[in-house]
C-alpha cells in the first residue's frame, strides 16, 4: 500500500514532534537521574533488578512526553481559514 503525498507529509510531521518529545523525555529523566531526585537512581541502583527499573522509568517518560510533543503538534495547526466559526458565529 503506496501513501500519497499528504499522508507521508502528515508521518513526518507527527514524526518530527515525536523525536521532539522523547528528546524532552530523555533530557528530563536523566536530569532526574543526574540529581537523584527523589532518591529515583538510589532506588533503582539498589533494587535486585535496576536495569528492568530503569526501562520502565524511561518508557513511562517517552510514552508521556511523546504523546504530548505530537499533540502539542497537532494543536498548533488550527488556523482561521474562513469567516464563520463552527458554531454559526461571527
Amino acid at each position: 500500500m503506496a501513501l500519497n503525498l499528504k499522508e507521508k507529509e502528515a508521518l513526518k510531521f507527527l514524526g518530527t514532534h515525536l523525536f521532539y518529545g522523547l528528546s524532552a523525555g530523555a533530557t528530563f529523566g536523566s536530569m532526574v537521574l543526574a540529581t537523584n531526585m527523589g532518591n529515583i537512581w538510589t532506588l533503582a541502583t539498589q533494587s535486585s533488578h535496576p536495569i528492568t527499573v530503569l526501562v520502565l522509568f524511561f518508557f513511562g517518560l517517552f510514552v508521556t512526553f511523546g504523546s504530548v510533543g505530537m499533540g502539542v503538534g497537532i494543536m498548533s495547526l488550527a488556523r482561521d481559514d474562513d469567516d464563520q466559526s463552527p458554531w454559526g458565529r461571527n
